[in-house]
């Protein structure tokens, strides 16, 4: 037993003194960290060891600006848990696992011992697919900017970008079952399956990272399912990920032969089911043409590979017309597939396409539509990319139509003639992955839309989504990366990238995974500026307004809903079916009001009361008008025009102008744009 010292009086004395200097110092300066935990937030305080490192420094930024906006960056399409997909062994490695870096990032066993057995990378890249398979510790060979097989998801990137600003990331779940189908695979095809797990996955990811931080809810990684949990996420300074679903036949609604393989019953279980998994955003369509809508087309070996899928999968292969308008579908496919053609049946061929028939015959279906307005009523957000010209066109109809904001294009696969249309919605766009020059030029060519809208930007990584990525820009250039840099909002440093024995670099790595996102940022603001920055930066506070619109968005009251209506003529040659005026006020699209076959002819609509106008639908039969005026009137006598067109292309159409107070509106038809006369299913009019 050691024994008990006694210090002296004068000494005792001293030690108190100072004891109430530093409590009085620490009143006035304020509290100190309690602890490195406390301070040090951002750190996990039970990293697994041996892990990939993150090498960025600083305290990631917190709270809101003056304005009360959020900042940071939005990737509006990654797909995290795409290994989860296509059958399990499309995508070699894993986001996470519980075992380790080194169980998460190895390669799938048809790779070993060579890459020879790498078929989707010779399908997709050409070559022989040969590549050292070995991932952890050596990664000699992948992940690559340009190999679409291996994992670029894994959790420590995705934490790095976060580090590096990024506040939003949606992933995107993701699926094809005619994939999973003819490839490798450890389980079943089930679109709707591989969703589920997929949607499971990323709780899982986010249990694990929590457990790093001490517990559930602690870690960066936090799933939100609307957009006020979203904000309060990114205020706390982690990372709001939004679930989206991607996949080619969503609810088993494909089409075979063009007969739809799904009902009406089937969609609502579906959204139902999505929503209670906490996705907010989806596509209707993807890759193939299903029972929904017709798709934007691929080009090149993969175009041509994708086409040879859509025949396994629907019995026909894509089918193209003359485009109506500006508007246009990707090319087709225009090389061979040699690896995906031998999968057709004998005596099958890929057809070839006319070049100047470049737009897709099939567009949003009946269907379609009712999911539309499915996901409109659960507060869901549409992704626009992948649908044809013909179904985006149709799409925004009904969006304008409602004037429903939630419509997101988020990777660039929407044709750019639609960006304004997107944006007078209220919705949201980002640019895919695309290399820092070429972004920097697309980001600026619309920048004044941006200006004029009031909108943020965005971008969309799609990792592990099969698209490839920025190729480097090379060691030599005279302006490259320079490590290390600071974070967009200053308050962090970032450092080339370790994981195991390689230590990547963007100037001769390019972004291999998703741990260069902020290293490619900093590269488009060297290459384009750092105004194309400040946009993206935006991009978290634009995709959250848009987002909090479409949660808040109440279908108007149609005014004209029952009201009584005149016109100059109705057609009469159906004894069994009248096409009265009132037909197109009587919220039935079954029944329609027809007009005489000429061109001046007019149907008007009584109010019963001056009402402001600022909104009429037109839900057009085949007779529409090319050519017409939308009239209002206080006492029906005297007519003013709120809209004009002489550019009508019929289906869905929405004349917006400024509030306006009518008792009467009045459809003017000046011009037929089909042989007969004109029809009318439904006119709306609302207030707002």
């Amino acid at each position: 037993m050691k024994a008990k010292v006694q210090l002296p009086r004068r000494r005792l004395r001293s030690l108190t003194v100072a004891s109430l200097l530093l409590a009085v110092m620490a009143l006035v300066l304020g509290p100190m960290p309690s602890s490195a935990a406390e301070s040090d937030w951002w750190e996990p305080t039970a990293r697994p060891a041996p892990d990939a490192q993150v090498n960025v420094s600083g305290e990631p930024f917190k709270g809101t600006d003056a304005q009360g906006r959020v900042r940071g960056f939005v990737d509006a399409h990654d797909h995290i848990m795409s290994n989860e997909g296509f059958g399990g062994r499309l995508i070699c490695g894993k986001p996470f696992s519980e075992k380790g870096v080194a169980d998460a990032l190895k390669d799938c066993p048809e790779h070993y011992p060579d890459g020879s057995g790498a078929i989707f990378d010779m399908i997709t890249k050409g070559g022989d697919g040969k590549h050292d398979p070995d991932g952890w510790p050596t990664f000699k060979d992948w992940p690559a900017h340009d190999s679409l097989t291996h994992q670029q998801n894994y959790y420590a990137g995705i934490e790095r970008a976060w580090r590096g600003g990024q506040r939003v990331l949606v992933n995107d779940l993701v699926t094809n079952g005619v994939i999973c189908s003819i490839y490798f695979k450890d389980r079943g095809c089930d679109e709707m399956d591989a969703i589920r797990l997929e949607a499971k996955k990323s709780y899982d990811m986010q249990s694990y990272i929590d457990k790093m931080y001490g517990g559930p809810g602690k870690g960066w990684f936090r799933i939100v399912k609307n957009s006020a949990q979203a904000r309060d996420v990114i205020k706390q300074g982690k990372l709001a990920v939004v679930l989206g679903v991607e996949t080619s036949e969503p609810f088993g609604c494909k089409q075979v032969l063009d007969k739809a393989q799904c009902s009406k019953e089937d969609i609502d279980r579906g959204l139902d089911e999505l929503r209670e998994l906490g996705v907010s955003s989806m596509f209707l369509c993807h890759k193939f043409d299903n029972a929904l809508c017709g798709v934007r087309y691929d080009s090149g070996t993969i175009g041509t590979a994708i086409n040879v899928g859509q025949f396994l999968s629907t019995g026909t292969f894509w089918k193209t017309e003359k485009c109506r308008g500006p508007q246009h579908d990707n090319p087709i496919g225009g090389a061979a597939a040699p690896e995906a053609e031998k999968r057709l049946p004998k005596g099958v061929s890929v057809p070839s396409y006319s070049a100047d028939a470049q737009c897709n015959t099939r567009g949003l279906t009946d269907l379609g539509a009712y999911a539309m307005r499915g996901m409109m009523k659960r507060d869901m957000m549409l992704e626009i990319d992948h649908m044809s010209v013909k179904a985006a066109d149709q799409a925004f109809d009904i969006l304008e139509s409602e004037a429903y904001p939630g419509v997101i294009s988020s990777h660039s696969w929407m044709d750019l003639g639609w960006t304004e249309r997107l944006y007078k919605l209220g919705g949201f766009a980002g640019q895919y992955m695309n290399g820092s020059k070429d972004f920097a030029a697309e980001a600026n060519r619309t920048k004044e839309l941006r200006e004029k809208y009031k909108v943020g930007y965005g971008y969309g990584t799609d990792m592990n989504g099969v698209g490839g990525w920025p190729a480097p820009r090379g060691g030599d250039v005279p302006n490259p990366v320079k490590y290390p840099f600071r974070s967009t909002d200053g308050g962090s440093v970032i450092d080339k990238q370790t994981t195991g024995e390689r230590t990547w670099d963007f100037n001769t790595s390019g972004a291999a995974h998703y741990g260069m996102v902020p290293d490619w940022i900093e590269d488009i603001r060297i290459v384009g500026g750092q105004g194309v920055v400040d946009d993206l930066f935006t991009g978290a506070e634009s995709y959250l307004r848009t987002w909090r619109n479409a949660e808040k968005h109440k279908s108007g009251k149609n005014l004209a809903s029952g009201a009584a209506a005149t016109a100059s003529s109705s057609e009469w040659w159906n004894p069994l079916e009248g096409f009265t005026p009132e037909k197109a006020v009587d919220d039935d699209t079954g029944t329609r009001w027809a007009s005489e076959w000429s061109d001046d002819q007019w149907l008007r609509i009584d109010l019963k009361s001056a009402q402001p106008v600022k909104r009429v639908t037109l839900d057009w039969q085949a007779a529409y008008a090319k050519s017409y005026r939308v009239e209002l009137s206080e006492n029906g006598t005297d007519w003013k025009t709120a809209h004009a067109t002489a550019s009508g292309d019929g289906g869905l159409e929405t004349a917006r102008f400024d509030s306006t107070p009518a008792r009467y509106v009045r459809i003017k038809g000046l011009e037929r744009g089909s042989k007969w006369g004109y029809s009318l299913r439904e006119v709306g009019v609302y207030s707002d």
